[in-house]
Protein backbone atom coordinates (compact mmCIF):
# COMPACT_ATOMS: atom_id res chain seq x y z
CA UNK A 1 0.00 0.00 0.00
CA UNK A 2 1.06 3.72 -0.68
CA UNK A 3 2.23 5.40 2.50
CA UNK A 4 4.46 8.27 2.91
CA UNK A 5 3.61 10.04 6.55
CA UNK A 6 4.58 13.64 6.51
CA UNK A 7 7.90 13.81 8.86
CA UNK A 8 7.49 17.66 10.32
CA UNK A 9 4.40 20.16 10.14
CA UNK A 10 4.90 22.46 6.65
CA UNK A 11 5.52 25.71 6.49
CA UNK A 12 2.94 28.62 7.69
CA UNK A 13 1.48 25.72 9.53
CA UNK A 14 1.37 26.21 13.13
CA UNK A 15 0.02 29.20 14.34
CA UNK A 16 0.44 30.38 17.67
CA UNK A 17 -2.87 32.36 17.97
CA UNK A 18 -5.98 31.93 19.72
CA UNK A 19 -8.43 33.53 16.50
CA UNK A 20 -11.18 34.56 19.09
CA UNK A 21 -13.81 33.90 16.31
CA UNK A 22 -16.37 34.16 18.89
CA UNK A 23 -15.50 37.90 19.86
CA UNK A 24 -14.80 39.27 16.68
CA UNK A 25 -18.38 41.32 16.39
CA UNK A 26 -17.57 42.58 20.42
CA UNK A 27 -17.41 46.19 19.20
CA UNK A 28 -15.99 47.36 22.76
CA UNK A 29 -13.64 44.70 23.05
CA UNK A 30 -12.40 45.06 19.06
CA UNK A 31 -12.32 49.27 19.55
CA UNK A 32 -10.28 48.59 22.94
CA UNK A 33 -7.47 45.99 21.44
CA UNK A 34 -6.85 48.32 18.59
CA UNK A 35 -6.23 50.94 20.78
CA UNK A 36 -4.11 49.01 23.20
CA UNK A 37 -0.65 50.22 23.37
CA UNK A 38 0.28 46.94 24.21
CA UNK A 39 -1.23 44.99 21.07
CA UNK A 40 0.76 44.13 18.26
CA UNK A 41 0.36 44.87 14.65
CA UNK A 42 1.59 43.39 11.16
CA UNK A 43 2.01 45.16 8.93
CA UNK A 44 1.57 44.35 4.90
CA UNK A 45 2.66 46.61 2.03
CA UNK A 46 1.97 45.71 -1.41
CA UNK A 47 1.74 42.19 -0.51
CA UNK A 48 5.14 41.96 1.26
CA UNK A 49 5.94 41.63 5.40
CA UNK A 50 8.23 43.36 7.35
CA UNK A 51 11.13 41.71 8.07
CA UNK A 52 14.54 42.46 9.71
CA UNK A 53 17.79 40.29 9.32
CA UNK A 54 17.04 38.67 5.99
CA UNK A 55 20.31 40.11 4.57
CA UNK A 56 22.47 38.24 7.16
CA UNK A 57 20.37 34.83 6.60
CA UNK A 58 18.26 35.15 10.39
CA UNK A 59 15.03 37.04 9.40
CA UNK A 60 12.61 37.70 11.95
CA UNK A 61 9.19 39.14 11.92
CA UNK A 62 8.88 42.87 12.54
CA UNK A 63 5.59 43.46 14.96
CA UNK A 64 4.64 47.27 15.95
CA UNK A 65 3.26 48.26 19.07
CA UNK A 66 2.38 52.13 20.51
CA UNK A 67 3.32 54.68 18.16
CA UNK A 68 4.85 52.85 15.16
CA UNK A 69 1.42 51.30 15.35
CA UNK A 70 -0.02 53.76 14.78
CA UNK A 71 1.92 55.61 11.95
CA UNK A 72 0.79 52.44 9.84
CA UNK A 73 -2.62 52.81 11.36
CA UNK A 74 -2.94 56.26 10.26
CA UNK A 75 -1.90 55.28 7.04
CA UNK A 76 -5.73 54.41 6.33
CA UNK A 77 -5.76 51.09 4.71
CA UNK A 78 -7.74 47.74 5.89
CA UNK A 79 -7.00 46.02 8.94
CA UNK A 80 -8.16 43.03 11.09
CA UNK A 81 -7.96 41.04 14.00
CA UNK A 82 -5.99 37.98 13.81
CA UNK A 83 -6.52 36.57 17.24
CA UNK A 84 -4.38 36.88 21.13
CA UNK A 85 -0.84 36.03 21.34
CA UNK A 86 0.01 36.14 25.14
CA UNK A 87 -3.02 37.98 25.93
CA UNK A 88 -1.99 40.67 23.51
CA UNK A 89 -4.39 41.40 20.61
CA UNK A 90 -2.69 40.70 16.75
CA UNK A 91 -3.83 42.41 13.97
CA UNK A 92 -3.01 42.61 10.27
CA UNK A 93 -2.91 46.18 9.17
CA UNK A 94 -2.71 47.03 5.10
CA UNK A 95 -0.19 50.08 4.04
CA UNK A 96 -0.22 50.24 0.80
CA UNK A 97 -1.90 53.47 0.37
CA UNK A 98 1.84 54.91 0.82
CA UNK A 99 4.53 54.86 -1.76
CA UNK A 100 7.20 54.48 0.64
CA UNK A 101 5.73 52.99 3.79
CA UNK A 102 9.57 53.48 5.70
CA UNK A 103 8.87 56.75 6.79
CA UNK A 104 6.11 56.05 8.93
CA UNK A 105 8.32 53.87 10.68
CA UNK A 106 11.14 54.22 13.38
CA UNK A 107 14.61 54.00 11.59
CA UNK A 108 16.07 50.35 11.64
CA UNK A 109 12.61 48.62 11.79
CA UNK A 110 13.62 46.37 8.97
CA UNK A 111 12.46 46.16 5.27
CA UNK A 112 9.45 44.97 3.26
CA UNK A 113 9.94 41.62 1.97
CA UNK A 114 8.82 38.92 -0.11
CA UNK A 115 7.94 36.36 2.82
CA UNK A 116 7.84 33.41 0.14
CA UNK A 117 11.80 33.72 0.02
CA UNK A 118 12.68 33.77 3.66
CA UNK A 119 9.38 31.83 5.57
CA UNK A 120 11.95 28.35 5.42
CA UNK A 121 14.40 30.48 7.91
CA UNK A 122 11.52 31.56 10.70
CA UNK A 123 10.68 30.34 13.40
CA UNK A 124 7.46 28.12 12.38
CA UNK A 125 4.71 30.31 14.24
CA UNK A 126 6.16 34.15 13.15
CA UNK A 127 6.09 32.38 9.30
CA UNK A 128 2.38 31.69 9.89
CA UNK A 129 0.98 34.88 11.27
CA UNK A 130 2.99 36.56 8.61
CA UNK A 131 1.37 34.50 5.93
CA UNK A 132 -2.55 34.82 7.90
CA UNK A 133 -1.70 38.64 7.90
CA UNK A 134 -0.90 38.52 4.15
CA UNK A 135 -3.61 36.86 3.22
CA UNK A 136 -6.41 38.45 4.65
CA UNK A 137 -4.91 41.87 3.25
CA UNK A 138 -4.81 40.68 -0.27
CA UNK A 139 -8.56 39.61 0.06
CA UNK A 140 -9.47 43.27 1.99
CA UNK A 141 -7.86 45.27 -0.40
CA UNK A 142 -8.88 43.16 -3.75
CA UNK A 143 -12.23 42.99 -2.89
CA UNK A 144 -13.76 46.07 -1.80
CA UNK A 145 -17.21 45.58 -3.91
CA UNK A 146 -20.06 43.75 -3.73
CA UNK A 147 -20.41 40.44 -6.04
CA UNK A 148 -23.84 40.47 -6.21
CA UNK A 149 -24.84 44.36 -7.12
CA UNK A 150 -21.24 45.86 -7.20
CA UNK A 151 -21.96 48.32 -4.55
CA UNK A 152 -18.82 49.27 -1.89
CA UNK A 153 -18.80 46.71 1.07
CA UNK A 154 -17.89 47.51 4.49
CA UNK A 155 -16.03 45.80 6.84
CA UNK A 156 -17.62 43.20 9.55
CA UNK A 157 -16.32 40.73 12.49
CA UNK A 158 -13.43 42.91 13.02
CA UNK A 159 -12.13 43.14 9.67
CA UNK A 160 -12.93 38.76 8.48
CA UNK A 161 -15.50 39.49 6.91
CA UNK A 162 -17.28 42.29 4.83
CA UNK A 163 -21.45 43.12 4.31
CA UNK A 164 -22.82 44.80 0.84
CA UNK A 165 -24.03 48.49 1.46
CA UNK A 166 -26.86 48.06 -0.91
CA UNK A 167 -28.09 44.38 -0.89
CA UNK A 168 -26.73 43.22 2.38
CA UNK A 169 -24.93 40.43 1.43
CA UNK A 170 -22.15 38.95 3.20
CA UNK A 171 -18.91 38.36 2.28
CA UNK A 172 -16.11 35.74 3.42
CA UNK A 173 -12.95 35.61 2.76
CA UNK A 174 -11.84 33.32 -0.38
CA UNK A 175 -9.51 29.99 0.11
CA UNK A 176 -9.17 28.08 -2.94
CA UNK A 177 -8.48 24.42 -2.40
CA UNK A 178 -5.66 22.81 -4.68
CA UNK A 179 -4.28 19.70 -5.16
CA UNK A 180 -0.62 19.15 -4.98
CA UNK A 181 0.78 15.55 -5.42
CA UNK A 182 3.91 13.01 -6.34
CA UNK A 183 2.95 10.42 -8.68
CA UNK A 184 5.20 7.43 -7.95
CA UNK A 185 5.87 4.22 -9.54
CA UNK A 186 8.41 1.65 -8.55
CA UNK A 187 11.41 2.95 -7.12
CA UNK A 188 10.67 6.94 -9.64
CA UNK A 189 8.21 9.39 -9.10
CA UNK A 190 7.25 12.06 -12.00
CA UNK A 191 8.26 15.56 -11.52
CA UNK A 192 7.53 18.37 -14.30
CA UNK A 193 8.69 21.80 -15.42
CA UNK A 194 6.50 24.39 -15.55
CA UNK A 195 6.10 27.69 -17.68
CA UNK A 196 5.86 29.37 -15.04
CA UNK A 197 8.75 28.37 -12.82
CA UNK A 198 11.46 31.08 -12.82
CA UNK A 199 14.10 28.39 -12.19
CA UNK A 200 14.89 27.41 -15.47
CA UNK A 201 16.40 23.71 -14.22
CA UNK A 202 13.80 23.11 -11.16
CA UNK A 203 11.59 20.07 -11.50
CA UNK A 204 8.40 19.70 -9.08
CA UNK A 205 5.18 17.76 -7.84
CA UNK A 206 2.19 18.20 -10.45
CA UNK A 207 -0.38 20.62 -9.25
CA UNK A 208 -3.50 21.93 -10.05
CA UNK A 209 -7.20 23.76 -8.53
CA UNK A 210 -9.86 20.98 -7.55
CA UNK A 211 -13.24 21.94 -9.85
CA UNK A 212 -16.78 22.17 -8.73
CA UNK A 213 -18.37 18.77 -8.13
CA UNK A 214 -14.93 17.00 -7.87
CA UNK A 215 -13.27 15.45 -4.74
CA UNK A 216 -10.00 15.64 -3.92
CA UNK A 217 -8.62 12.46 -5.27
CA UNK A 218 -10.48 12.73 -8.61
CA UNK A 219 -8.87 15.70 -8.76
CA UNK A 220 -5.56 14.03 -8.23
CA UNK A 221 -6.17 11.73 -11.10
CA UNK A 222 -7.88 14.30 -13.43
CA UNK A 223 -4.72 17.04 -13.28
CA UNK A 224 -1.90 14.24 -13.47
CA UNK A 225 -3.40 12.79 -16.74
CA UNK A 226 -4.11 16.40 -18.25
CA UNK A 227 -0.60 17.44 -17.70
CA UNK A 228 1.11 14.01 -18.47
CA UNK A 229 -1.11 11.38 -20.12
CA UNK A 230 -0.03 9.52 -17.06
CA UNK A 231 -2.76 7.00 -15.24
CA UNK A 232 -3.31 7.15 -11.22
CA UNK A 233 -4.59 4.69 -8.98
CA UNK A 234 -4.83 5.02 -5.26
CA UNK A 235 -4.72 8.41 -4.12
CA UNK A 236 -3.27 8.58 -0.06
CA UNK A 237 -3.52 12.38 1.85
CA UNK A 238 -0.23 13.19 3.30
CA UNK A 239 -0.53 16.52 5.01
CA UNK A 240 -1.83 20.39 3.80
CA UNK A 241 -0.54 23.56 3.50
CA UNK A 242 -1.69 27.29 3.85
CA UNK A 243 -0.54 29.19 0.82
CA UNK A 244 -1.61 33.02 0.78
CA UNK A 245 0.27 33.65 -2.51
CA UNK A 246 -2.36 35.02 -2.91
CA UNK A 247 -5.65 32.74 -1.55
CA UNK A 248 -4.97 28.77 -1.52
CA UNK A 249 -4.67 25.96 0.53
CA UNK A 250 -1.92 23.03 -0.85
CA UNK A 251 -3.96 19.70 -0.28
CA UNK A 252 -0.86 17.04 -0.64
CA UNK A 253 -1.05 13.43 -1.94
CA UNK A 254 1.32 10.89 -2.26
CA UNK A 255 -0.70 8.78 -5.38
CA UNK A 256 0.42 5.39 -7.18
CA UNK A 257 0.60 5.67 -11.37
CA UNK A 258 -0.91 3.02 -13.55
CA UNK A 259 1.35 3.71 -16.60
CA UNK A 260 4.18 5.04 -17.64
CA UNK A 261 4.73 6.91 -20.84
CA UNK A 262 4.35 10.93 -20.51
CA UNK A 263 2.21 12.84 -23.08
CA UNK A 264 2.59 16.40 -21.82
CA UNK A 265 0.06 18.93 -22.60
CA UNK A 266 2.48 22.15 -23.57
CA UNK A 267 -0.01 24.74 -22.37
CA UNK A 268 0.70 23.20 -18.65
CA UNK A 269 4.42 21.52 -19.05
CA UNK A 270 7.50 22.68 -20.61
CA UNK A 271 8.81 18.74 -19.77
CA UNK A 272 8.35 16.29 -17.57
CA UNK A 273 10.10 13.14 -16.93
CA UNK A 274 10.34 9.72 -14.13
CA UNK A 275 13.35 10.50 -11.97
CA UNK A 276 14.78 7.67 -9.72
CA UNK A 277 15.50 7.89 -5.78
CA UNK A 278 19.50 8.19 -6.72
CA UNK A 279 18.87 10.87 -9.18
CA UNK A 280 16.34 13.03 -6.42
CA UNK A 281 19.32 12.49 -3.84
CA UNK A 282 21.87 14.20 -6.18
CA UNK A 283 19.72 16.53 -8.54
CA UNK A 284 22.70 19.10 -9.40
CA UNK A 285 24.83 16.02 -10.27
CA UNK A 286 22.22 14.93 -12.61
CA UNK A 287 21.60 18.44 -14.47
CA UNK A 288 17.61 19.63 -11.78
CA UNK A 289 16.73 21.29 -9.16
CA UNK A 290 14.54 20.58 -6.47
CA UNK A 291 11.04 22.90 -5.09
CA UNK A 292 12.04 25.54 -2.46
CA UNK A 293 12.47 24.06 1.21
CA UNK A 294 9.62 25.70 2.37
CA UNK A 295 6.66 24.08 -0.03
CA UNK A 296 4.79 21.24 0.58
CA UNK A 297 6.01 20.12 -2.58
CA UNK A 298 9.66 19.33 -1.25
CA UNK A 299 7.80 17.63 1.35
CA UNK A 300 6.15 15.39 -0.26
CA UNK A 301 9.23 14.44 -2.09
CA UNK A 302 11.79 14.31 0.99
CA UNK A 303 8.82 11.93 2.83
CA UNK A 304 8.71 9.46 0.09
CA UNK A 305 12.66 9.38 0.04
CA UNK A 306 13.12 8.65 3.33
CA UNK A 307 10.83 6.13 3.23
CA UNK A 308 12.11 2.60 1.97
Amino acid sequence: MLSFPASRPNAYTGSPLDRVSGRRDEEAFVAASFEDPASLFIPVWRARSLLLGVESGKPEAVMLTGEAASSVRMAGGPWALLGMLDGRAVFAVDCSAADDPLPLLPPSMGAFQDLRAVAGLLPPGEASMLAHARGLMHWRVKHRFCGVCGAPCEPRSAGNATACTACNAQHFPRTDPAVIMLVVRGDSCLLGHSHRFPNSVMYSTLAGFVEPGESLEEAVRREVLEETGVRVGEVHYHSSQPWPFPSSIMLGFHAEALSEEIQIDPEELKDARWFTRDQIRNPDAHGFALPRADSIARRLIEDWLATP
